[in-house]
């Protein structure tokens, strides 16, 4: 019997329309624009100025707090300017855009397709290369990997599981990169095993994934301590709690992280990338993107440079169709629509969603009825409609008594809410508002 885990869970249709398509490289356009805050914590400081000449992977912000990530620059060229510049929560925020000359890369970074298995570094020295690197979750939380590889006092990783679900609907770069850089990923996870110290990793797949169970199956004879999970489809089997549940039998505990049952969760995409930086000296300067949507004319995984458009990526795809009612950022359940095409790739950006007019609509809001389906489904076991209604009266001392900041945002709740609630709006409202709250009493 398949594992999955225990509290809740929906199954949406995967609709995913790109499976099996190569990932292909997209051109590079005349001017990038590379946002300084790609990740979970303070934004970077720019550490070049107008007119400075640059190279692919030449640092062009540097991580400035405990909790942040370098920024490289993806382009050779030179910068045109430091300004602020529209990104895809909607504001405007510091970013450095460059005018591209050519593809040059900094002498340090080896371009070359040799695989590189051995890593004679130390648990320190792997960190401070993947924390140089600017690598981060690149399943979309864009939490600083480097900061995840050193666990706080009084606690040890025990066991390091790696997300390959891919359990969001239309995306499907996680499973091409599975498909195509299996080797690559494998010595990631050793190299990140031997940077927290474990014995064990468990890569956990969704069981829709065939082919990437069974290419991982073959190829870990050779990675001792290296075992495949085939996973129930469920979603959101690929939260980091749920995937914990599901591994390793193990709840975390209300507000505490995956390190307190002594676990360390990274994407199979920040395995590559951390392969990648360790093995060949290349910071995160490119990743795969799933362009897609039921009117797309040809969805497809691609390679971007971080900093290209998405409207590049877009007309790669076959232009926006006529049918288009919204553009998201991820996919159809945890995505963001954003304000503009025109918004860069970031090191975050998993997919580009584009949704027809129909299915963009809201539906009208009706009286609750008391299901209790959102209860059922909530993976974190909460309740969805009383943290609405509690929200929506402001009794955030009730919001923050019933949990909201468990919450993972996954959207169960919302996609089966009969009377068409936007339960997850009001609980980011509340989750966000309790969070403060916390932070100022810290303070």
């Amino acid at each position: 019997m398949l594992k999955t885990f225990r509290l809740g869970g929906i199954h949406p249709k995967e609709n995913k329309l790109s499976a099996g398509y190569k990932i292909e490289s997209i051109e590079i356009p005349s001017e990038v624009t590379i946002p300084l805050a790609q990740h979970i914590g303070a934004p970077c400081q720019p550490v070049v100025k107008k007119g400075d000449k640059v190279k692919v992977g030449t640092l062009i912000g540097k991580s400035v707090g405990f909790i942040s990530a370098n920024i490289h620059s993806p382009v050779s060229g030179t910068v045109f300017k430091i300004d602020k510049a529209l990104d895809a929560s909607g504001y405007k925020r510091d970013a450095v855009t460059i005018k591209v000359e050519g593809d040059e890369w900094e002498d340090y970074i080896d371009t070359s397709d040799t695989l590189i298995k051995e890593c004679n570094l130390s648990s320190k020295e792997i960190i401070d290369k993947i924390a140089s690197a600017g690598i981060v979750g690149m399943g979309g939380a864009t939490f600083p990997t480097h900061i995840k590889l050193m666990p706080p006092p009084g606690t040890k990783a025990e066991v390091l599981i790696i997300n390959g679900v891919e359990c969001e609907p239309y995306l499907t770069s996680d499973h091409q990169l599975m498909m195509q850089k299996t080797e690559e990923i494998l010595v990631g996870i050793t190299i990140l095993m031997k940077a927290l110290n474990v014995y064990k990793a468990i890569i956990g797949i969704e069981n829709n994934k065939k082919d990437a169970i069974s290419k991982f199956r073959s190829e870990i004879k050779n990675y001792p301590n290296i075992s495949v999970l085939p996973l129930k489809v469920k979603y959101p089997q690929g939260g980091e709690k749920q995937l914990i549940d599901a591994a390793i039998g193990r709840q975390v505990p209300s507000g505490a992280l995956p390190i307190s049952v002594g676990a360390v969760v990274q994407n199979v995409g920040s395995a590559f990338a951390v392969y990648e930086a360790v093995q060949k000296n290349k910071p995160l300067v490119e990743r795969v993107v799933t362009v897609t949507g039921k009117d797309v004319k040809k969805p497809c995984n691609v390679l971007s440079r971080i900093g290209i458009p998405l409207t590049n990526l877009i007309d790669y795809a076959g232009g926006l169709p006529e049918s288009t009612g919204k553009v998201i950022s991820g996919g159809p359940m945890m995505g963001k629509a954003i304000p503009s095409i025109e918004v860069p790739v970031t090191k975050g950006t998993s997919g580009v969603l584009i949704v027809q007019t129909l299915e963009a609509k809201r539906k009208q809001m009706r009286d609750c009825i008391r299901c209790a389906k959102c209860v059922d489904v909530c993976p974190m076991g909460l309740n969805p409609t009383l943290l609405m209604n509690l929200t929506e009266y402001s009794e955030w001392d009730r919001v923050e008594k019933e949990r909201a900041t468990d919450c993972i945002e996954c959207g169960s709740c919302s996609f089966t809410c009969p009377a068409d609630r936007p339960l997850l709006d009001y609980i980011r409202l509340g989750k966000s508002t309790v969070t403060k709250r916390i932070r100022e009493r810290k303070d």
